[in-house]
């Protein structure tokens, strides 16, 4: 250690010797060593501690930001429920009176630009006789009549597909093999390229009216939404792909709870949407990922994915940072817990389930081997890592990505 250090002035004190007074070092060289070592590991503390809080702050001000926009978009869906129950429908209309804009400009007394009127001119166009105002009422009512036979029309055409006797429709027994030959398609797009995927991911939105009842169908088109999460750059759009995802899986929860599939990319969206969430959510949302990969070990648990996922899990729970630690420490009462042992558990439980199923797997069985203090052993897995291809079958592939650099440190 010594060696790698910097030359520093040694405190010198006097010593009567035979030739008189001499100077020596007040400290050793070893002990210069550990007192500029213990600086160090102090200032490194220091550093971490800033940044966790200002990570705090940011994440404070989100909360604060979120809040107010809640509160925000409450207020104006409160004012809009008496418009949309008058008006259920959109409808073109040619007269003064059909748009709504007009009543809000008059409203806040506002000029109207267009047809140089103000509020003077919204008071006049509203001065309808009670012949105009009764063919107002009685259009508007044929016109609500005709839109919601329309729309109860359109319900029936989309729910009972399979009913119609007038309709010119598969049999169910024709559903079910194109159901099954359009599930096939998925996996394998699924299990290929970018392109692939973005392919498998348009490919069930296209059916999604068919086959929307349909359990295998549904955690498949989850599953397309988070390819989607993972390769797209765009935060707002990452954000939109694992909040449609998650939506409809949670639809899918309600009729299908003993759904392995169902509970596990559940757990997988929720972790992808809560990415760019503050401190507080990314722990909440910890409890529901490890509640849902639980259930789907218990539902199915001979798929190694669930086990990766748990691993996953429980290794950064073990690595979690001081600030995180006390955060989740103040809003729940049982903070999560989980240790270097467990994963290790975890991810060696995925090579036994299927040998070579994950190498982002046998990276982290080497990290863990690594922060246990066997080298050999983390030496031994990074080996038999390197002999796997790049895309093996870890969900998300983003986890190829996480932290790739520090994977390989200190090998």
């Amino acid at each position: 250690i010594s060696s790698s250090l910097p030359v520093v002035p040694r405190a010198l004190v006097p010593v009567e010797g035979p030739g008189g007074a001499v100077c020596t070092p007040l400290l050793r060289q070893e002990e210069q060593a550990d007192v500029l070592e213990s600086l160090d590991f102090v200032l490194t503390n220091i550093s971490e501690l800033r940044r966790e809080v200002e990570e705090l702050r940011n994440s404070l001000q989100c909360l604060a930001a979120e809040i107010v926009g809640e509160v925000r978009a409450h207020l104006e869906e409160t004012q809009k429920v008496p418009r949309r129950r008058r008006f259920p429908f959109p409808r073109e209309r040619s007269d003064s009176t059909g748009s709504s804009s007009i009543y809000f400009t008059a409203s806040s007394g506002a000029a109207n630009t267009d047809d140089g009127e103000s509020e003077g001119g919204y008071s006049t166009a509203n001065a309808e006789s009670d012949y105009d105002r009764e063919s107002e009422r009685e259009s508007e009512e044929g016109e609500d009549e005709v839109s919601c036979e329309t729309v109860r029309s359109a319900r029936r055409d989309s729910l009972d597909l399979v009913n119609e006797d007038d309709t010119h429709l598969v049999s169910d027994s024709s559903l079910e093999e194109g159901l099954g030959q359009l599930l096939q398609q998925a996996d394998r797009l699924h299990s290929g390229d970018e392109q692939e995927r973005r392919e498998g991911f348009q490919l069930l939105l296209n059916n999604k009216l068919a086959y929307t009842e349909q359990k295998e169908f549904l955690w498949r088109l989850a599953r397309a939404h988070s390819d989607m999460c993972d390769m797209t750059e765009d935060a707002d759009e990452k954000r939109s792909y694992a909040s449609d995802g998650k939506e409809e899986l949670e639809i899918a929860l309600q009729k299908w709870d003993q759904s392995a599939e169902c509970h596990q990319w559940y757990a997988v969206l929720c972790g992808q949407l809560a990415e760019h969430e503050s401190i507080q959510k990314r722990i909440q949302t910890g409890y529901v990922f490890k509640k849902h990969i639980d259930k789907a070990i218990e539902l199915k648990p001979e798929d190694p994915k669930a086990y990766y996922l748990l691993g996953r899990w429980c290794y950064q729970v073990s690595h979690l940072g001081w600030l995180e630690k006390k955060t989740a420490s103040a809003l729940f009462e049982a903070p999560p817990t989980a240790t270097v042992q467990d994963a290790l558990q975890s991810f060696l439980q995925v090579e036994e389930l299927s040998p070579g199923f994950s190498k982002a797997g046998r990276v982290y069985i080497a990290k863990c081997y690594r922060d246990l203090g066997n080298k050999a052993a983390a030496l031994l897995w990074m080996n038999l890592a390197a002999e796997l291809p790049a895309n093996t079958k870890e969900v998300p592939a983003s986890v190829h990505k996480l932290g790739a650099e520090q994977r390989l440190n200190g090998y």
